[in-house]
């Protein structure tokens, strides 16, 4: 477990480096998310404190839910047809902009502003 979480924090550290803080408890996050939205460019995304996600991208439906783990964000997607299945993801936060780094904080991330 240990050593989970220090993997975990080494692949999360270039998010870091960029000014932003790792939200890790579940409480932290809801407290950001709840009753706003999740914005960038085509895509607005609603993330409620109950476990949903509703949304769109690009003009097509997103869908899904989440739950916290571990200190990370996971969450099964669906946009419009296309199941995205699930990941795991370090969350950040650098002013009102949440990053999601996928795969656990070694994939590619998303950042998204708090509206």
């Amino acid at each position: 477990m240990i050593r989970t979480i220090l993997i975990c924090m080494a692949l999360a550290t270039p998010a870091m480096a960029e000014g932003f803080d790792r939200v890790s408890e579940r409480e932290a996050f809801v407290g950001l998310i709840a009753g706003k939205s999740l914005k960038r460019f085509g895509v607005t995304l609603e993330v409620s404190p109950g476990g949903g996600i509703t949304g769109s991208a690009f003009g097509q439906p997103v869908t899904g839910a989440w739950r916290w783990r571990d200190g990370l964000f996971c969450r099964d997607l669906f946009f419009g047809a296309r199941d995205l299945g699930p990941n795991c993801q370090v969350v950040a936060l650098k002013g009102s902009t949440l990053r999601f780094i996928a795969d656990e904080g070694a994939g590619d991330h998303a950042d998204l502003r708090i509206e």
